[in-house]
């Protein structure tokens, strides 16, 4: 017996293992990727079940794998995330948020206390200084500092 027959005659061991393997990932991962690939894995076994040779059994997975993630994933993914909350968090729900200096802001740094009464280390993209009392706007956060502008001039730009 030569090894392509050998190949052959075990490919479903292969395509367990491939499957596993995926299924494996996707609990890891979440997004979907892994599990349709893991379902064109199992068309590739009842391929080989059926009696397919090795060649039509890997066209069949691929074409599987393939359909499922152009077709399948995307209205899957809508779905599961169409609950989600829209508003912003973290860094991203800063941003364009007012505050008020309470130490001078400069390039090398000061100190804003931001509408949502959280005080940050900020400082500014220009030359000039801003004053305690400015209420600002927040640009930008860079690290644990927020990159701050003169409220009225955040409008006009």
């Amino acid at each position: 017996m030569d090894l392509f027959q050998t190949v052959e005659q075990f490919a479903w061991i292969g395509w367990i293992v491939l499957i596993l393997v995926f299924f494996t990932i996707e609990t890891l991962t979440l997004e979907l990727t892994f599990a349709m690939l893991g379902l064109g894995g199992v068309a590739g076994l009842v391929a080989d079940l059926a009696g397919a040779p090795l060649w039509l059994q890997v066209v069949v997975g691929a074409a599987v794998a393939a359909l499922l993630l152009l077709l399948l994933r995307p209205p899957l993914l809508r779905r599961l995330r169409r609950g989600e909350d829209p508003t912003p968090s973290n860094v991203d729900a800063l941003l364009g948020m007012s505050g008020v200096v309470i130490a001078t802001v400069g390039l090398t740094g000061g100190q804003v206390r931001l509408a949502n009464g959280d005080t940050w280390t900020a400082r500014t993209s220009d030359i000039r200084e801003i004053t305690p009392g400015v209420a600002v706007t927040v640009t930008r956060i860079d690290g644990a500092t927020a990159l701050v502008r003169p409220t009225e001039e955040t409008a006009q730009s």
